[in-house]
């Protein structure tokens, strides 16, 4: 079974373009002046990148003012994690690896249980065992299991350490409430491409005011913290993102919800082997991780693939290769059985009828790899 059309549940990696945001976009790309002139041209491109500002800030709780713009949330993580000035970064194990490689030397892994929830009174014994400036970094929610991570408690912790907290949100912001006051993080990244807006731009939140080292070097832009031309093109699609999301996600993501849990169900009662990663727990409307004992996840990927259906084995990975799944076996999850994991994304575009063709595909592949695997 080949559907006319490829069905696509892998928006965790990126989601589709909008179509209002290509619009948007179409529209910037006519305004050729640099937003750092200070002519008519340059004020017409700085006033569509303050008005990005403006609706990626009212998104994520925070003020305009908060608001640096990156090239994506790896380099807004690496800023993060690189532009404080702290002695030592605790980082839990489900991290990003834009923030586990971006770490300094003097940094510790905190555990993770095996619900995939942060260890958070290991990050308290380990705070109180040190007096040196630290920082905490905390994703709000796993791009591999969904699973939200308590962060809000973290900061508290953090804080109470004389510690500051960053939190990595790009899997979650567009999709649960994001408040960076309610969070307490003194950091904040996220980044257009997770939510319906174009690759290549993101953003990290800095609040009150604390002091960050840039780490691209030249102009003054972005007051001085991240230096180069605005991409005014991608800071407009940004910004209507972040419109589309504050105006929408709620009634959106309640839909994605209910097929993700009817994907979860009918997956349960056509493969009872399959186990199923976070059910159970707080997680992403949109996102499902689920093994089946025994068949690969790479073999699972590619049958998918063929039949015209995409998902993805775990995170996202530059070289395109099957990566190691780490977040599960810091689990506790067994090596093999992770292995055998993937990951379905759904959003914005997600319908119904793609889920029931997903499950025709799945009902399909499965039971000949599973007959395969017993022969």
């Amino acid at each position: 079974m080949n559907p006319a059309q490829p069905i696509y549940m892998d928006y965790n990696a990126t989601a589709p373009v909008r179509p209002e945001i290509v619009q948007a976009m179409t529209e910037a790309l006519h305004y050729h002046g640099n937003a750092s002139s200070i002519h008519h041209f340059g004020r017409q491109a700085r006033a569509r990148i303050e008005t990005a500002r403006y609706a990626v800030a009212r998104l994520v709780g925070a003020r305009p003012e908060e608001v640096i713009f990156t090239s994506g949330g790896t380099e807004a993580n690496n800023l993060a994690l690189r532009g404080v000035a702290a002695e030592h970064v605790y980082i839990s194990a489900i991290e990003h690896d834009s923030v586990i490689r971006a770490a300094p030397a003097k940094s510790t892994l905190l555990p993770v249980l095996r619900t995939g929830i942060a260890d958070l009174e290991a990050l308290d014994a380990l705070l109180g065992k040190s007096a040196q400036p630290a920082l905490v970094s905390l994703m709000l929610a796993n791009n591999e299991t969904g699973i939200v991570q308590p962060v809000a408690q973290a900061a508290q912790i953090a804080h109470a350490h004389g510690a500051l907290l960053h939190c990595d949100a790009v899997q979650a912001v567009g999709k649960i409430p994001v408040d960076c006051s309610a969070l307490g993080a003194d950091f904040l990244s996220l980044s257009a491409h997770k939510f319906g807006g174009p690759q290549g731009v993101g953003a990290l939140i800095v609040r009150n005011g604390l002091p960050l080292v840039s780490q691209i070097y030249g102009g003054g832009q972005e007051r001085g913290y991240r230096a180069g031309t605005e991409n005014v093109a991608a800071l407009a699609g940004f910004g209507m993102a972040a419109q589309l999301a504050y105006n929408t996600a709620c009634t959106e993501n309640n839909q994605i919800a209910a097929l993700r849990d009817m994907l979860e169900n009918a997956v349960q009662s056509l493969t009872p082997q399959a186990v199923f990663f976070g059910r159970g727990q707080q997680r992403l409307p949109n996102t499902s991780c689920f093994a089946l004992p025994g068949i690969e996840a790479a073999t699972l990927v590619m049958n998918l693939d063929l039949a015209g259906v995409a998902v993805s084995a775990g995170a996202a990975c530059s070289s395109g290769k099957v990566a190691r799944p780490a977040v599960l076996t810091s689990m506790g999850v067994a090596a093999a059985l992770a292995e055998s994991a993937i990951r379905i994304s759904l959003g914005w575009a997600s319908r119904q009828q793609d889920v029931e063709t997903f499950l025709s595909v799945w009902k399909m592949i499965a039971g000949r790899l599973s007959m395969r695997q017993a022969s």
